[in-house]
């Protein structure tokens, strides 16, 4: 089995709502996300997948889609406010947690049709959430 791994970096605002402690209050982090493909073969140059497609289809997402983005929850009353202020908005279904995050870039990493293992988010140097199917 093959498997190799490919990072992205951005710059976010988030805060989860109904949150009664700090995370309920807007702030900002610096994410990381880490994506791992496998598979048994390698293509005919011999790989498991170009570096550079997977830059394209998940990096190039992530730039245009959470890059200086506010991630909130689709129900956080603040993300109307925002929008309707002039604000980049990215709505999440759910709060958005490292755990929500990293199902997110997951999720399209399959729709782009990607060999797809794990994919982690780190939301600070010391705390990341990992999903997996």
């Amino acid at each position: 089995m093959f498997e190799i791994k490919k990072t992205f970096n951005f710059c976010y605002g988030h805060r989860l709502y109904k949150d009664q402690g700090k995370c309920g209050h807007v702030h900002g982090h610096t994410g990381r996300v880490e994506i791992i493909l496998e598979g048994e073969r390698l293509d005919n140059l011999g790989m498991l997948k170009n570096f550079d497609d997977v830059k394209q289809k998940i990096g190039e997402w992530i730039d245009k889609n959470l890059d200086h983005k506010m991630l909130l929850a689709q129900e956080d009353p603040l993300s109307k406010l925002l929008k309707d202020a002039g604000e980049k908005v990215y709505n999440l279904e759910e709060n958005p947690t490292a755990e929500n995050i990293a199902k997110l870039v997951y999720e399209v990493a399959m729709k782009e049709g990607l060999p797809i293992k794990a994919v982690t988010f780190w939301e600070s140097p010391t705390a990341s959430a990992t999903y997996s199917k």
